[in-house]
């Protein structure tokens, strides 16, 4: 593994982006590939995470930037997890957007992505502070 490099914007490397959506088992997203590119660099802000030309890492927000933000996705490859490569493009997210009041994701309910995220300052819905809904078509 080289020195991983982070690069903020809009990503054009198709296949990269296919591999790694898959690599993370997402297969719902790479099935219109073309949509997924789109979707990316419509969004608000991306941070991509380097090892030379593989993309090894994502991290995605939407939203208004000012008020709040949804951490739409965020990937890391599954041979660099545990190398710090999630936590610095968390931690770059939030830096950026330090000001904005509301940081929101949803995510999957397994052990290990709870206390990643708790790790880095975020705490679940269900424990009482707040309510969350979601509606999945």
């Amino acid at each position: 593994m080289n020195k991983i490099i982070y690069k903020i914007g809009n990503i054009d490397k198709v296949s990269e982006v296919k591999s790694l959506y898959e690599d993370a088992e997402w297969t719902s997203y790479t099935k219109d590939i073309q949509k997924l590119i789109k979707a990316l660099n419509s969004s608000l802000f991306i941070i991509t995470a380097w090892d030379g030309d593989e993309l090894v890492g994502l991290v995605r927000v939407v939203g208004d930037g000012l008020t709040i933000i949804y951490i739409q996705d965020i990937l890391v490859r599954k041979s660099y997890k545990r190398k710090g490569i999630g936590t610095q493009l968390l931690q770059k997210v939030l830096h950026n957007f330090k000001d904005v009041r509301q940081k929101v994701l949803l995510t999957d309910e397994k052990q290990e992505i709870r206390k990643f995220y708790e790790k880095n300052g975020f705490f679940s819905c269900d424990e009482g502070i707040i309510v969350a809904f979601a509606k999945f078509d």
